[in-house]
């Protein structure tokens, strides 16, 4: 070894110890007479001096180094100081008095600093990925993600999980995302499809009567990206037979309340986990993703307000439209500049417009006050708890946009009024997800979840002359507003899968051709089974307290899907396409 202790394992108990360290130059500082260099690893850091009455050879070496070179360092160690001690460093009550230094790789200056948490344009930091890992960002990060993955996979072992991999070469059967497709050099013409998700596989493994299945499992969608998406993500992937629904919740939310004190104990979980129907969490929040570390939830005021003469309320009415607001507290004050920010919002969601009623000592104020009578004022005021200095916001609008204009307002005033607290991760169950959506594009019905999920018993019956009624027996686990993982009960029963392909459209023989192989390992005896995935990415990121699923990530794509640091995808040689059988398109 070219070390005998890391960089961040040194104590005053090692004092007059000799010891050996390697890693990089993280700052150096040349005093002239002495020479201080901070030498990193991934444990920490620690302060080499040298100086040319102890080891002359060693001291001019070292005044050559610069930063990032990468260097074996031999010495003592003593305790520094009492005025030079570091408190901010698990090292600072001592350094090393180097006895020789040897340089192992020079480097170049990097193109940003190492050493300091400066603001880093984004594709620099990924055009240099390999120079961006080395801050202690990243380093936090990826420890963080080691110690999550690791606990979670003693917590399922400790439970009765196999962990089994699954092929990353599957078949295409496209429901939902797009499939990356691979194509085969021995089967001209054909393609493999890189997993979306274990789902049918894990299924199989049910089937195969392996009762309780889970994987860190790599997946791979073709979708539009977002902050917290990426074309290749992980999930920890878990199935279990002979099961219903309350014991996969009940097992998830162990998971997560026993994990996070653990690798994140300033974090707070607020527990039990709440459980939400899916219409609960529309009405209450206007989304399914709702943060519920505070309130500020969405009233009712349609019937409170069917009777004013205002205009805009009316016509929503009459179209078959909603009415609802939300009070934000203390914003009575807003100017117009910020009341305009406000409507911008929720025009952006689609809603016509932003009623705004500002709750002041010297009325209520507004331009929709003059067609709003005493009467409306105080009914709102009522029905939405509004007091002095108070700012009601109001939308009259279709339900969904209704919903959704509500819900970014409500994330809006989240950020503007500091309403959370950063530390506290609120977890909960959103359940009784529709069956079926109509894509109105292709004039069929879609699974809202995916196919192989079980329909709620309650509903069954209504399958097939009215999808609109059948809730499915699906669920999502929410965090601070983001989906974290999604699950359901699946199907195992080859008559109800055939019942649910008829109502999405599929022939008999389609419906064989795409997923033969699963109907007709259900007719071999499949047991009752259900299971759930949460994102590793998306945990890790709360965790970490990031805004972004690629400061978790070791590399990561751009938001088009791009590798900046290997220039990926990138074009291939013709021979690489002959052999596949492939030819590209011209325009």
């Amino acid at each position: 070894m070219l070390k005998t202790h890391s960089c961040g394992e040194l104590r005053p108990e090692h004092a007059g110890q000799e010891v050996t360290l390697a890693g990089w130059a993280h700052r150096c500082r040349n005093h002239g007479g002495l020479v201080f260099i901070v030498l990193r690893d991934r444990a920490g850091l620690t302060q080499i001096v040298t100086s040319p009455e102890t080891a002359p050879a060693a001291h001019d070496i070292a005044a050559t180094v610069r930063g990032e070179y990468v260097i074996q360092v031999r010495g003592v160690v003593r305790l520094r100081p009492v005025e030079q001690v570091n408190p901010e460093w698990p090292t600072g009550a001592i350094e090393v008095e180097a006895r020789e230094v040897r340089i192992l790789n020079t480097a170049q200056t990097p193109p940003f600093y190492i050493y300091e948490e400066s603001a880093v344009d984004e594709s620099l930091r990924l055009r240099y990925r390999y120079l961006d890992l080395r801050r202690a960002r990243m380093q936090r990060n990826m420890l963080l993600r080691h110690r999550t993955v690791k606990f979670i996979r003693d917590f399922m072992d400790a439970h009765g999980f196999l962990e089994i991999e699954t092929p990353f070469l599957f078949k295409s059967t496209p429901e939902g995302a797009r499939d990356y497709l691979v194509p085969s050099r021995v089967h001209p013409g054909k393609f493999y499809a890189l997993p979306q998700s274990p789902q049918q596989l894990k299924q199989l493994l049910m089937v195969a009567g392996y009762e309780r299945y889970f994987q860190i499992a790599r997946c791979f969608r073709d979708e539009d990206l977002r902050g917290d998406r990426q074309p290749e993500f992980t999930q920890l992937d878990l199935e279990m037979s002979f099961v219903e629904r309350d014991d996969i919740l009940d097992l998830v939310e162990e998971l997560f309340t026993a994990l996070i004190p653990a690798v994140t104990p300033h974090k707070r979980v607020l527990s039990p986990f709440p459980r939400l129907s899916y219409a609960e969490a529309l009405e209450r929040f206007g989304t399914d993703k709702p943060d519920l570390r505070f309130g500020m939830e969405l009233v009712d005021l349609t019937e409170t307000l069917r009777g004013s003469g205002f205009r805009v309320f009316q016509t929503a009415l009459e179209e078959g439209g909603r009415i609802k607001g939300i009070v934000a507290p203390g914003c009575a004050d807003y100017v117009r500049r910020q009341l305009d920010e406000l409507g911008a919002i929720a025009q952006k969601q689609g809603a016509k417009g932003l009623v705004t009623l500002a709750f002041r000592a010297d009325g209520v104020k507004g331009p929709a006050v003059k067609f709003l009578s005493e009467s409306d004022l105080a009914a709102i005021a009522q029905r939405l708890g509004a007091g002095e200095g108070d700012l009601v916001c109001i939308v009259a609008d279709a339900g969904p946009v209704v919903g959704a204009a509500l819900s970014a307002l409500r994330l809006t005033f989240r950020e503007q009024l500091q309403l959370v607290d950063p530390n506290l991760l609120a977890f909960g169950y959103v359940l009784d997800f529709p069956m079926f959506e109509w894509n109105v594009e292709a004039q069929r019905w879609d699974a809202a979840h995916h196919p192989f999920t079980m329909p709620r018993p309650n509903t069954y019956a209504e399958m097939m002359a009215d999808p609109t009624a059948v809730l499915s027996d699906a669920y999502d686990l929410v965090c601070n507003g983001y989906e974290l993982a999604s699950g359901s009960i699946r199907v195992h029963d080859p008559r109800i899968q055939m019942d649910i392909f008829r109502v999405l459209g599929y022939p008999e023989d389609e419906a064989r051709a795409r997923f033969g192989h699963m109907m007709e390992a259900f007719s071999y005896g499949a047991p009752p089974h259900g299971g759930m995935a949460p994102g590793i990415d998306r945990l890790v990121m709360l965790l970490a307290g990031e805004s972004n699923i690629r400061e978790v990530i070791a590399f990561p794509k751009t938001a088009q899907a791009v590798d900046l640091m290997a220039d990926a995808p990138s074009p291939v040689e013709q021979k690489q396409l002959d052999e596949l059988h492939l030819r590209l398109a011209t325009e």
